[in-house]
């Protein structure tokens, strides 16, 4: 499985200037749009009852980081470089914006998602770059140690990194904030819209990536698929598990599973496509697989997670419990 990973790692991102002009134009505007849905009021209800938030932020923040790279020590005979880097580079993304329709899909705490989601995007800005720097150099750093010795580090840019994340995502959540409170019902009208667009726009991104290597996606999918299914299958359990070991409600063990198990794998895309955080001459194939495929994935694992959730709701009202 190794050997045949380390096929895909030849595959390089090239991208005219232009190209990523627009890219990045397009993400600040769906960055834009989940600012749409995110009230300041909101934040309220994180200082009301803030056991349940602050355990989705441990989660998403920490613990997902810190088990992923677990998982790719315990795993690391079968887990290429860098396709390594791209489970860390995942863990490291804020939540992603279709976790709010899956919360409701599942009855679960549909405000506490939504105030994650809101916090954790926010905090972007400066989490997902130190996450990944942090854990990424330490893998690296043990990697060097115990692989092959003419394997060449992957040197992470945190400053470029922050001020990337910043410009497209912290830019955009201020002007769509400051949007909500100056036009609320243009900004009510927008949202559903805009969520349907950020889905597509998704979508041309991983087909835009696979579009010259389509074979070689459709070789390897079934080692990106085991790799991907055991990473969000992990990122699952910790929020469930969680949210159980401190005896939280039951709506908002959901939401954390919910929150912790999406991830906002776009904007992993956009990082790896900028040459100045990613050089062109880096054979990063491994990192685009992951991170493309966890976007589809996780939409097909939060959609049989509600079904799940449903199902349970069903049978416990057929049995008379509460």
């Amino acid at each position: 499985m190794y050997e045949q990973l380390l096929n895909l790692d030849p595959i390089r991102l090239n991208f005219s200037a232009g190209g990523m002009r627009i890219i990045n134009f397009v993400l600040a505007l769906v960055m834009f749009g989940v600012a749409l849905g995110i009230k300041p009021a909101e934040f309220k209800n994180v200082f009301v009852r803030p056991k349940s938030a602050i355990l989705g932020l441990v989660c998403q923040w920490i613990l997902l980081p810190a088990m992923t790279f677990l998982l790719i020590m315990a795993f690391r005979d079968y887990v290429t470089p860098m396709v390594a880097m791209g489970m860390i580079l995942v863990a490291s993304c804020p939540g992603g914006n279709i976790s709010n329709f899956m919360s409701s899909l599942s009855k679960a705490n549909t405000e506490l998602s939504v105030s994650l989601t809101a916090i954790s995007t926010s905090a972007a800005t400066f989490i997902t770059p130190l996450n990944f720097a942090f854990w990424g150099g330490l893998y690296t750093k043990y990697l060097n140690r115990y692989a092959d010795a003419a394997l060449q580090p992957l040197h992470i840019d945190l400053w470029q990194t922050l001020e990337t994340v910043f410009i497209l995502l912290g830019i955009p959540l201020v002007l769509g904030i400051l949007f909500v409170h100056y036009f609320p019902r243009t900004a009510d009208k927008m949202k559903k819209p805009m969520q349907y667009f950020s889905l597509l726009f998704f979508i041309a991104m991983v087909v835009l990536s696979f579009s010259n290597n389509f074979d070689l996606f459709l070789k390897y999918i079934f080692y990106i698929f085991i790799i991907v299914f055991l990473h969000n299958a992990l990122a699952l359990s910790i929020g469930y598990g969680i949210g159980t070991a401190f005896h939280i409600p039951r709506k908002d063990r959901r939401t954390l599973t919910i929150e912790t198990g999406i991830q906002n794998s776009g904007l992993g895309l956009v990082l790896l496509f900028n040459p100045k955080i990613f050089p062109p001459e880096l054979a990063l194939g491994g990192m685009l697989f992951i991170t493309a495929w966890w976007g589809v994935w996780h939409i097909i694992s939060g959609l049989g997670v509600s079904f799940l959730f449903n199902w349970r709701d069903a049978r416990r009202a057929r049995k008379g419990i509460a």
